[in-house]
């Protein structure tokens, strides 16, 4: 028997035999997709190509654990997911598996998904990290010509946010407080995108050098039996600059 195919079998023996399978529902699985595509972005990151190896295994068992469901409601089955893949693969790429010329494909690619779209935001999931999410959207409007001419404008349009919401904060408007914070937010990623930067890449690397610095300064505090609570904010500071200029990108 086909790896595969035995998997496929050993899913169907946990949908019958398990409890906890068996209780398990599109909607209850749904934290576990997201949570298996961010392990799998952990392994990458790390370059260790077991872990990569153990984390996509978990990964495949999502669609497989969908598919089963679906199966058992008689809509369709993981080899129906399979087909439908690699008819749309075979038909996406007719420089391939046809006598199309490459460079006439790749020119019309993004012309003909717009074509087929109602809107053209069609596709773009409401679960989506929400600068990725910003970013995508972005990135749609600007293929029909929604979109600014220069990096200036960007910044203009960035600084204009700013401005209004030291407006509503003087005003002391929470609500438009979050409505303009969304606002600068969504200019950044603007700002991003028209430099060809990920947001949501960019933001995850923050997030881990905040880490890394910060685990400086906790380590540095232990080594002179002080609780970060005791420490001043200026002692913190200038641990958080040797942690920065440690690191040699600044």
């Amino acid at each position: 028997m086909h790896p595969f195919d035995k998997l496929v079998k050993v899913m169907e023996e946990l949908r019958k035999k398990c409890p906890w399978d068996k209780k398990q529902t599109h909607e209850s699985l749904k934290k576990y997709l997201l949570e298996e595509t961010y392990e799998v972005m952990d392994a990458i990151d790390s370059g260790d190509s077991q872990k990569l190896k153990e984390e996509l295994g978990d990964l495949l068992l999502q669609p497989l654990f969908h598919s089963q469901i679906a199966k058992e409601r008689g809509e369709f089955d993981i080899y129906d997911v399979i087909r439908f893949l690699t008819d749309k693969l075979i038909e996406r790429h007719p420089h391939v598996f046809g006598d199309a010329n490459a460079e006439e494909v790749l020119k019309n690619w993004d012309k003909n998904k717009i074509e087929s779209r109602e809107t053209i935001f069609e596709g773009i999931p409401k679960h989506m990290p929400a600068l990725l999410r910003s970013q995508k959207l972005q990135d749609r409007a600007s293929k029909v010509g929604f979109d600014f001419e220069n990096i200036d404008q960007v910044f203009g349009k960035l600084m204009e946010e700013i401005e209004e919401l030291k407006d509503a904060i003087n005003k002391g408007d929470s609500k438009n407080m979050e409505h303009e914070i969304g606002d600068i937010l969504t200019a950044v990623v603007e700002l991003a995108r028209f430099l060809g930067v990920n947001a949501e890449i960019a933001l995850q690397k923050a997030n881990d050098r905040f880490i890394r610095r910060f685990s400086y300064i906790e380590k540095k505090a232990k080594e002179k039996g002080l609780n970060l609570e005791d420490m001043s904010l200026e002692e913190m500071d200038r641990l958080w600059m040797e942690a920065k200029s440690n690191e040699g990108n600044n």
